[in-house]
């Protein structure tokens, strides 16, 4: 059976480190980077990839729509 694994990706230029994709996530998969980007923000990234399952909670509650959610089926 097919397992689904999640990924996001994130467009960094336009993420305001907001921190709403942070709390919303139930898996703690996204984390605001040390590094920042053009504007002096903190960035939003995958810091625990494989727990990601691809519910797009980060994205929906990411007012600046910086966040696309993908889901690939799994071979087990």
């Amino acid at each position: 059976m097919a397992k689904i694994k999640g990924a996001i990706v994130v467009n960094t230029e336009r993420c305001k480190a907001c921190n709403l994709c942070v709390v919303a996530c139930p898996k703690d998969v996204i984390a605001l980077s040390k590094e920042v980007n053009d504007k002096g923000y903190n960035f939003a990234y995958m810091q625990n990839e494989d727990a990601c399952v691809g519910c797009a909670a980060c994205a929906y509650v990411c007012p600046d729509a910086c966040i696309t959610v993908y889901k690939v089926k799994v071979e087990e």
